[in-house]
């Protein structure tokens, strides 16, 4: 049986990936140079924008999920989920998270105790701890999955509500009709892959590099690059072993594995941790969240020159929207079958809900260790952050087997992100497909690999990491026409259903006055 021809994407794609690449084993010096420039470019003069924008994409589905379109199904009228509640969480909380969540989750914190936000605080004080807290549950809170939020949907609704492919070009065809067929589409398309393997590839080096360090507290192993790339061979050979097979048995049970280690990892921390410390750093942490909410998310620093929202927020929303095209597509990819309410609630609601207790259980227990019993976790932040949480667990009982537990959960969220990105780039490359060929995701998964090793090579992780933020402002522009393209999709679904419920009320209408007719006329026979 002949393979499907991949098309113009694929190729092009594959093209401009080359092309970074070559520069940077070449010129990494200057490739770093160029992006830090068009980084520094971005949210010098469009900060701004991003901050209304992550912020508009919030309300924006909050709005949709309360209004008359939650109820809306993406599926045919009456289509069961694909997948049980549960797991379903679990497989978006693991491709959205992951990694990142149990990198920063003691890293940030104590990063924003050791330099509190916008320097409003003393460094090393219990204020700058509450700050720390704070800002920590804003970045990784409804902000963060609104934007992931915003793609999922629109790609859930055209490809199962109007059965159309799960392109991100296929999501505009509302506002740009059948261009979206030709080189805008491909360009839109191209974009987004080249996006989502720049975020992955990172993900990789993110989770390599902290394996390494895991490793190295544990088990003695030195810290370096050659480690590096023997622990991305091993990890590369479990994921492409589950990139291979369906996504029902291949991402579904190693996410649900994720959800029950993070879940008992969390609750022994919490239990064997400072309890009543994390959760009263919970409460106010939520409280301040909450009540800041506005001003965190609009919040400039214009009279003194502080580059730190540029640093933290801006490059935070930068980044989820880098991530974008591939969490939202994979997410997409498994909503069949939800309402249109229960997506915006599952996506922006309870994962927000995880991740604010792991940051209050993890980056709390950090902040008492340190606060209260001097353990130096602020200082080893400053000098390597990828050793943040293993000296956190130090602190705690039973360190060893909590430390290679942790390097489990480590390793099964990096296969997570890894897997559920080729599904994703084979989705892309292959008109749109649900189930993309063994061979388009064994393809994406090498090239995956390729990236992230080389970039662990040539020291440029941080130089494409930057990369990916940039192509990141591109996405956000177009977002805002997504969005806007799946409002009118949705308005246009309503009002052809009233249109249609008005005329089979009036046909309703028009026989209930026929046999009233006929009665009457029966009636005045039968007197006469």
């Amino acid at each position: 049986m002949a393979l499907p021809w991949p098309g113009w994407v694929f190729f092009l794609s594959v093209g401009v990936l080359a092309l970074f690449l070559g520069l940077g084993v070449q010129q990494p010096e200057q490739l770093a140079l160029g992006s830090q420039k068009a980084l520094d470019f971005t949210t010098d003069h469009f900060g701004w924008l991003y901050l209304f924008t992550t912020t508009g994409f919030l309300v924006y589905c909050v709005g949709i999920g309360l209004s008359n379109y939650g109820h809306i199904r993406l599926g045919a009228d009456g289509e069961a989920p694909e997948f049980p509640y549960t797991t379903w969480l679990g497989m978006i909380f693991s491709a959205g998270m992951g990694v990142g969540l149990v990198f920063w989750g003691v890293a940030e914190p104590m990063s924003h105790y050791m330099s509190p936000p916008l320097g409003i605080a003393e460094s090393q004080t219990p204020q700058a701890a509450s700050l720390a807290m704070q800002y920590s549950l804003f970045h990784w809170g409804f902000h963060q999955w609104a934007n992931f939020a915003v793609v999922g949907l629109a790609i859930a609704y055209v490809r199962f509500r109007q059965q159309r492919p799960g392109l991100i070009s296929e999501t505009f065809r509302a506002s740009l009709g059948d261009r979206v067929d030709g080189g805008v589409g491909h360009g839109i398309n191209v974009l987004a892959v080249v996006s989502t393997v720049f975020g992955v590839a990172t993900t990789l080096g993110l989770g390599v590099i902290q394996i390494n360090s895991g490793l190295s507290a544990v088990a003695g192993v030195e810290f370096g690059v050659d480690q590096q790339l023997s622990i991305l061979a091993g990890v590369t050979v479990i994921f492409l072993l589950c990139a291979m097979m369906p996504l029902e048995s291949g991402v579904r049970y190693v996410s649900d594995a994720n959800m029950l280690l993070a879940a008992l990892v969390l609750l022994f921390v919490f239990f064997f941790g400072p309890t009543d410390f994390i959760t009263a750093a919970l409460t106010n942490a939520l409280g301040d969240y909450f009540s800041n909410m506005i001003g965190m998310s609009f919040v400039m620093s214009p009279y003194t020159g502080d580059d730190w929202v540029e640093r933290w927020t801006i490059f935070y929303w930068a980044w989820g929207l880098s991530w974008a095209p591939f969490v939202g597509s994979f997410i997409a990819r498994i909503s069949r079958g939800r309402t249109v309410r229960e997506f915006v609630l599952g996506v922006i609601g309870v994962p927000v809900l995880l991740s604010m207790l792991w940051f209050a259980t993890f980056g709390g227990s950090a902040l008492y260790f340190e606060l209260f019993e001097g353990a130096a976790i602020g200082d080893a932040v400053v000098r390597e952050m990828s050793s943040a949480l293993f000296l956190t667990l130090e602190s705690l009982p039973g360190t060893e087997i909590l430390g290679i537990t942790i390097l489990v959960l480590i390793v099964l969220f990096v296969i997570t992100s890894a897997n559920s990105a080729t599904f994703v780039l084979g989705m892309f490359t292959s008109r749109g497909v649900l189930a993309p060929s063994r061979l388009m995701r064994l393809t994406w998964g090498v090239i995956q690999v390729l990236v992230a090793g080389l970039l662990l090579v040539s020291g440029g992780l941080a130089a494409l990491q930057t990369i990916s933020v940039v192509a990141a402002f591109p996405f956000m522009i177009l977002m805002i026409f997504m969005a806007a393209s799946l409002l009118k999709d949705l308005r246009g679904e309503i009002r052809q259903k009233e249109l249609h419920e008005a005329i089979m009320y009036e046909r309703l209408q028009a026989l209930l006055e026929a046999r009233d007719a006929e009665d009457q006329q029966s009636e005045d026979g039968g007197t006469r």
